[in-house]
């Protein structure tokens, strides 16, 4: 999502979680995230929750990474209603701002835009899944019932990387 590294180590200290870090290259992002797997594992950790909704090539592909390492998955989205998931998501208070978007498939005025009862419509209007299921978009998640306090963000500019635009954050 090309978050700068002291923006998500707000978001876990507001969580009361540690972070773990990987950088990798598409063709190194598997072998990357089993290695993140299997420390998790060492830590004790047994099972991992994930956030997919419907598409069952990723289901499938996080069930066997999962797998390999004995580690358990759980989805508690999936095959859950996209439009009934975002009402609860915003009902509940969360917080969540677009910070990548795919070029082929929303428009870049979308980038920045919050995730609220006003952007739904606008990107069904679009003809794009509101939940972003199928690449449309990434977002920051910046408060919530979960977070002990909103984390600050600022934009600090656009980049344009390989058919997706981003938007630079700042905290």
């Amino acid at each position: 999502h090309g978050l700068p590294k002291p923006l998500i180590e707000k978001q876990a200290e507001s969580l009361g979680i540690q972070p773990v870090f990987r950088s990798a290259s598409w063709q190194e992002y598997e072998s990357q995230f089993i290695l993140a797997l299997e420390e998790f594992k060492k830590n004790g950790i047994e099972v991992g929750v994930f956030g997919d909704i419907d598409i069952e090539e990723h289901l499938a592909w996080v069930r066997r990474v999962c797998e390999i390492v004995g580690i358990q998955p759980v989805h508690p989205l999936w095959k859950r209603d996209r439009r009934e998931l975002l009402d609860k998501f915003i009902g509940s208070g969360f917080a969540a701002r677009i910070v990548v978007v795919n070029e082929n498939k929303l428009d870049k005025r979308f980038l920045g835009k919050s995730i609220d009862a006003r952007a739904i419509p606008e990107m069904e209007q679009a003809g794009i899944d509101p939940c972003g299921e199928l690449g449309e978009y990434h977002t920051v998640v910046t408060d919530g019932p979960i977070f002990s306090s909103k984390v600050e963000v600022k934009q600090a500019g656009q980049e344009y990387h390989d058919g997706y635009w981003f938007l630079r954050m700042d905290i």
